[in-house]
């Protein structure tokens, strides 16, 4: 009885063993038969994510890059919603029917005076003012080729479900992203997934900074700087002196805050006493409530600059962005993919570009060949900030990084912006469309992994509940004018 009752237990294992290894081959074929999707799309998504890029069209009036992934969308048979959550250029893009709900974001937004060609030295389009320095042509074009890949699955019937493209607007210094989760668009969605483009290969494993933006405007009264300089109220005093006491206030906050600011309108004439003076604010921390809280103190700085300069002041938030809150059941699941998938592989051609164009550096920089090397999960402090922040935090986020950019190259500059417009960006983003794709398929095939990263999501989050930081102000359409 024992020996029989082993034997059927054994049988049972084998059978078990058999049926998951046979189910690990399926998913084996699916993932190859997209990645040989995505890979034969390679010249139309160039084309795409270079006309974008030529484009370069800022938050909230990325009119054509828009119009141009909501196009290609429709003409792959999604159904395609426009102008969502008050902002003309946000979409949403869906096919399918039914659970699991997964959405893939989009970014198409550039950065003002980037202006730069694809050569490996700096040289200025004398026709443009903008840059994609960020990358967002390529993010957007990417995100929607996943979404055509995946879409292909389900109309074979090959996986069930429904895959969505959410068009994001203006994430640098908008946060559209924000208005779109306040519009509950993300409600019914089972995990998000984005990626953004970068030197290296990395699967998002820690946070970003939380941040809150807005511009102090300073009213006071003009006059003849020489001649009667007693009747007038200086506005750009107002805005420096706000300077200064913010610039003291450094020495008393959290060593990880960020504040930065431009002075966006200081006077006209340096003999007309400044009736207007403006100045663009970005204060960033790693808690979204330290935050909230720096910004009410340089807010105080404001008001006393406009107390002792006898101006009057204003001021409008013009974002606010979460951390990025991070589901580590879903970064192991997206590493071992973006590992599948592997690195980008550069011609002589292009390590000779990479060359050139690390020539222009400051200090060291990283071997070339860490483009084709996919980063460990660490633990590396991140920076920057991003809207997804907000998403992450009504639904369980990943987010993949993936080298469209030669090694050691910064964001938001114009070498970003020259790789972009070559072959080394266009293969960065298959790599990353190609990872995304990967993980949505496993989240397609394996209920369990979505219960288990709700289930973290839940209980890594507590009792906090949403607010957005930026409060209930409409889209800051203007931003950038």
């Amino acid at each position: 009885m024992k020996l029989l009752l082993t034997s059927i237990i054994s049988l049972t294992i084998g059978f078990s063993c058999l049926a998951q290894s046979k189910n690990n081959k399926s998913i084996d074929v699916l993932k190859n038969e997209t990645a040989a999707t995505i890979q034969s799309g390679y010249d139309v998504y160039k084309k795409i994510a270079l006309s974008i890029w030529d484009y370069a069209e800022l938050g909230f009036q990325e009119n054509k890059s828009s119009t141009l992934l909501q196009t290609t969308l429709k003409d792959n048979g999604f159904t395609v919603e426009a102008g969502v959550a008050g902002m003309p250029t946000a979409f949403v893009a869906t096919y399918g029917s039914g659970s699991p709900v997964i959405g893939i974001l989009a970014e198409y937004d550039a950065l003002p005076g980037l202006s730069q060609d694809n050569s490996p030295t700096k040289t200025l389009i004398a026709s443009k003012n903008n840059g994609h320095g960020c990358g967002h042509h390529l993010f957007g074009t990417g995100s929607v080729a996943s979404g055509i890949a995946i879409k292909k699955l389900l109309e074979s019937g090959k996986i069930k479900g429904t895959i969505k493209v959410f068009g994001c607007p203006a994430e640098e210094g908008g946060s559209g992203k924000v208005y779109m989760v306040r519009e509950g668009l993300f409600k019914n969605v089972d995990i998000a997934m984005h990626w953004h483009p970068w030197d290296n290969n990395i699967v998002d494993y820690t946070s970003s900074l939380a941040i809150k933006t807005a511009k102090f405007r300073f009213y006071g009264v003009s006059a003849h700087s020489s001649v009667s300089p007693e009747k007038g109220r200086s506005s750009l005093d107002g805005v420096e002196a706000m300077n200064d006491m913010v610039n003291m206030m450094r020495e008393h906050v959290p060593q990880e805050t960020r504040i930065h600011y431009v002075i966006t309108n200081g006077g006209k004439a340096p003999n007309v006493v400044p009736e207007f003076a403006e100045v663009f604010y970005y204060i960033r921390h790693p808690d979204k409530t330290t935050v909230a809280s720096i910004f009410d103190r340089v807010v105080k700085a404001a008001e006393g600059a406009a107390l002792g300069t006898e101006t009057k002041m204003d001021y409008e938030v013009i974002s606010g962005n979460h951390d990025l809150f991070i589901n580590k059941t879903l970064a192991i699941n997206m590493q071992a993919n973006l590992e599948k998938v592997g690195g980008v592989t550069y011609t002589p051609q292009e390590i000779e570009y990479a060359k050139i164009i690390q020539t222009s550096f400051i200090g060291k920089y990283p071997l070339i060949d860490n483009a084709g090397i996919i980063t460990p999960l660490h633990t590396e402090k991140d920076q920057g900030s991003t809207d997804v922040g907000d998403v992450s935090y009504v639904v369980p986020t990943v987010g993949v990084m993936t080298a469209t950019w030669v090694p050691g190259t910064s964001a938001h500059s114009w070498q970003a912006v020259a790789c972009g417009g070559t072959d080394i960006g266009i293969k960065g983003m298959i790599v990353a469309s190609k990872a995304m794709a990967f993980t949505v398929i496993d989240l397609f095939t394996n209920p369990e992994l979505i219960k288990k990263a709700k289930e973290e999501f839940i209980q890594s989050k507590g009792d906090y509940q949403y607010k957005a930081l930026l409060g209930d102000r409409k889209p800051a359409l203007n931003y950038r004018d």
